[in-house]
């Protein structure tokens, strides 16, 4: 008889908290690092600044995808998957994906044209700066949960007895994740990418030969919302669900 795996499982849930756990040192330690940034010297403080939070951001990726690592290696002595298996633990993210990432984040900073500017860009320097540092923020967590979700991804992709990855979003998750998430177990080895914003905390579950993937319960009320309410109407899904989502108290207060 197949094994069962769910997106809401103890270890599924754990992992999440210990991913959201290393966010929450992540966001202290850049937020620390604002200081850097001087207004009177944006074109030699800004890049220091980058580079700092670079430093950061390869520091805890290692670490995420180590969490990733020990999370597949628990579900797959869980799934009794016969045979060693190493994970391929990823490295940090290329120093050029983050740099520009950065760069984005902190664009606003700069002073434009008053006719050329726009609203962000018009307001004070520290409206400014407290913006970037959100946005900076934000980056650095995708950056660093992608580490733990790539390395998952990989070792689904070079393992001989996984067969597919699930995605696990939070109750907290917002519309888009949720409804990728209800699609369950279809994420096949092969598949090229995971799709996730800035502050998204979903995380990747693996499935092995002999186990079937269940969707949570919290999951589950997601699908009916979707199939009741946004299914039958070709083109408005996404929206007529984040719609439902709401109505229903299934989304946060602001999102």
């Amino acid at each position: 008889m197949a094994s069962t795996v769910s997106d809401g499982s103890r270890g599924s849930d754990r992992y999440r908290a210990a991913q959201r756990g290393l966010t929450r040192l992540l966001v202290r330690d850049v937020r620390g690092l604002r200081r850097l940034i001087l207004p009177s010297r944006l074109r030699t403080s800004v890049p220091d600044w980058i580079g700092a939070v670079q430093a950061v951001v390869d520091q805890y990726a290692r670490t995420s995808a180590a969490l990733g690592a020990e999370f597949y290696d628990v579900q797959r002595a869980a799934a009794g998957a016969p045979g060693p298996f190493t994970v391929p633990v990823q490295d940090p993210p290329p120093a050029g994906q983050s740099e520009a990432s950065l760069r984005w984040a902190a664009k606003d900073l700069w002073e434009r044209d008053p006719e050329e500017a726009t609203e962000a860009q018009q307001q004070p320097i520290e409206t400014r700066l407290e913006q970037a540092e959100k946005k900076a923020e934000a980056v650095a967590q995708k950056l660093v949960a992608d580490a733990g979700r790539n390395t998952i991804r990989e070792a689904v992709r070079q393992d001989r007895q996984a067969t597919a990855w699930a995605r696990a979003a939070s109750l907290g998750s917002c519309h888009f994740c949720k409804m990728l998430a209800i699609r369950g177990a279809v994420y096949k080895q092969d598949t090229a990418d995971f799709r996730a914003h800035d502050g998204c905390h979903c995380g990747v579950v693996p499935v092995f030969r002999g186990q079937r993937f269940e969707l949570s319960d919290k999951a589950k009320e997601w699908e009916r919302l979707y199939q009741e309410y946004a299914a039958p109407y070709s083109g408005d899904q996404l929206a007529r669900f984040r719609r439902a989502l709401a109505e229903h108290g299934h989304l946060p207060a602001v999102h």
